[in-house]
């Protein structure tokens, strides 16, 4: 019996003791070198917004030799990676590690470049060199940069296999107060989120160098989307501009109003149906009006439909399309701008509660005069044009960076739409989601297109609050439109500048594809039911008016495929909208209530 309890005490103190030495001791070093690791991760996230490369060089050196350490003091307790928890710390610190890999080998190849993509090092020698110097520097500094993408791309494809091993189920919803497995999940989302966006950007930063001239002479048209006048990608299609690039070096060979191009074709064919049942007093097909598909990819093939039959036609290698954001945080970036004597600013205009360009911009457009307008559209690419040139004439330290950011938001959030001709260049845009694609989803899937046919520049004035509640395969979609603005004076003969009148919009609702509509209200044209890209419509037409608000609704069965015991919605934005408010509940929970600025997936 003696024996048996000395065997017992002998056991729990070695027991004791290996826990010590091979669990707690590890647990609380780990503990420790974490801590450790997050300050320096902090610090290094301070110095980043320096945009100082040889101290952020340093610091990554720093940071990289202590997350060396914390793997060193967790590597103790890897013994124990049966267990699932254990596991996942293995897994996450490896995949750490290839980001640290990852962040070096970035530094290391920019570092050379650093002054001409924002970060201070050597900038007075570039900053001597005149625009159009700076420019072709950059593209060929781009060249040398683009060539060594593919390591980094691997060490994050592998930090990418690492995470995708983490099963958040495994982990309780909760830990104390702490939200645990839901933490989780959005970390590994965001992880994925952003390892897929650089593989999928891959193929176009390769690309990059060739797209702004360094194997040759490229071709680009500007398209200028008035989005305050909403058309399907965005908005009514008022200016074109067509410039060159050939190793960054840039001119402007045209810029000009979008009737003229228009009255460059002789014989404009019969206007669509859409145009016809909708429009107000149009019975032909106009380049202006061409941008009729939400889809930019479809639009661009009925543009192109009229453009081949212009007089003043030029071969391109690919279309951007710009709306008025772009304009105005230009101007919030590098400041006011003078243009043949009219000076433009972002700063707010009590006239319209809008920027002060944009009321400048539709004085001098559309405000009806006794005379003939020289340039009357085409001061838009004269000031698109002073912009980019301002934009390269600045310290890249000073705002490239944040001019950079700034126009990766616009692609994300569709006041930039591209379409190449390469088809290589093309699906890594459209993969990017920046070409203006209507998208396939396994899930349900909701897009809201509206046209402002005919009803001035409204959409400066209407806002939208989208609401979408899902019951079982039962669903119901209801936008409320308001403009709480008074009425604009559109007697022409008085010379009144119409911007806010009765807004006159075609809407169409794409849903899953076999969805059957229950009913529509608020339409004041009869409902139509089709599918087209992939997708079923509802489409109805009503009348905003001002100082009011109207109302449509719509209730319909979604397919069998779509399962909604694991419900995930994915919500389309349209181009050239800022935001919308969005609520989105399923089985009387809600999942979203906030603003609509990106292309949404909701699970």
């Amino acid at each position: 019996m003696k024996r048996n309890k000395k065997s017992i005490w002998i056991f729990l103190v070695v027991f004791l003791v290996l826990g010590y030495f091979f669990v707690f001791r590890p647990i609380v070093n780990i503990k420790t070198k974490a801590n450790i690791v997050m300050a320096s991760a902090k610090e290094m996230k301070a110095i980043f917004a320096k945009n100082d490369i040889e101290l952020l060089k340093t610091k990554l050196d720093d940071f990289s030799n202590k997350y060396e350490n914390l793997e060193k003091a967790a590597r103790p307790i890897y013994w124990a990676s049966f267990i699932p928890y254990v596991s996942d710390l293995k897994n996450g610190l490896t995949a750490g590690r290839y980001l640290v890999k990852a962040a070096k080998e970035t530094v290391t190849t920019i570092e050379p470049y650093a002054d001409l993509i924002g970060f201070k090092k050597g900038e007075k020698s570039f900053a001597e060199k005149s625009a159009e110097d700076r420019l072709q520097t950059a593209v060929l500094t781009l060249d040398k940069m683009a060539q060594k993408v593919d390591p980094i791309a691997e060490d994050l494809d592998q930090a990418g296999k690492s995470v995708a091993k983490i099963n958040p189920n495994l982990y309780p919803k909760k830990f104390g107060k702490l939200v645990l497995r839901e933490k989780i999940v959005n970390l590994k989302d965001q992880f994925e989120g952003m390892t897929e966006l650089f593989v999928n950007a891959k193929p176009l930063i390769k690309k990059l160098p060739e797209i702004l001239g360094s194997k040759g002479e490229k071709t680009y048209l500007i398209l200028y989307q008035n989005d305050k006048e909403r058309r399907a990608t965005g908005g009514f299609l008022t200016f074109y501009a067509i410039f060159k690039i050939n190793n960054g070096k840039m001119t402007i060979y045209r810029s000009d109003d979008i009737y003229s191009l228009d009255a460059s074709i002789g014989d404009h064919p019969k206007a669509p149906a859409e145009i016809l049942t909708y429009h107000k007093g149009v019975s032909q097909f106009y380049l202006r009006d061409s941008n009729l598909s939400p889809d930019f990819v479809q639009s661009i093939k009925l543009f192109e439909s009229l453009y081949q039959k212009s007089g003043q036609k030029v071969p391109y290698d690919g279309i951007i399309a710009l709306d008025s954001k772009i304009l105005v945080d230009m101007l919030t970036i590098f400041g006011d701008v003078e243009v043949s004597g009219i000076r433009f600013s972002a700063k707010l205009d009590k006239r319209c509660d809008c920027p002060e360009a944009i009321y400048t911009l539709f004085d001098l457009v559309d405000r009806p005069v006794g005379y003939v307008k020289e340039n009357r559209k085409g001061i838009l690419g004269d000031l698109m044009y002073r912009l980019f040139y301002n934009a390269i004439g600045f310290s890249p330290s000073k705002y490239w960076g944040t001019l950079m950011q700034t126009m990766f938001k616009n692609l994300d959030e569709k006041h930039i739409l591209v379409n190449f001709k390469d088809p290589s260049t093309q699906k890594s845009l459209e993969q990017l989601n920046f070409a203006g694609r209507i998208r396939e989803y396994k899930g349900d899937y909701l897009h809201i297109n509206n046209v402002n046919f005919a009803g001035a520049k409204s959409n400066m004035f209407v806002s939208e609050s989208i609401e979408s509640k899902t019951n079982g395969k039962d669903r119901e979609v209801v936008i409320v439109f308001r403009n709480p603005y008074p009425a604009s004076d559109c007697n022409l003969e008085r010379g009144g500048l119409c911007l806010n009148a009765i807004l006159r919009n075609w809407i169409r609702f794409y849903v899953p594809e076999g969805s059957k509509l229950v009913k529509f209200d608020g339409s004041s044209k009869k409902v139509q039911t089709y599918d087209e890209l992939g997708k079923t419509v509802f489409e109805g037409f009503l009348g905003v008016p001002t100082q009011g608000q109207a109302t449509v609704s719509i209730k319909y069965t979604l397919p069998s495929n779509i399962d909604t015991n694991n419900y995930s919605l994915l919500v389309q934005k349209q181009g050239g909208v800022e935001e919308q408010k969005l609520k989105v509940s399923h089985n009387n929970k809600t999942l979203f209530d906030g603003l609509l600025r990106t292309d949404k997936v909701i699970k």
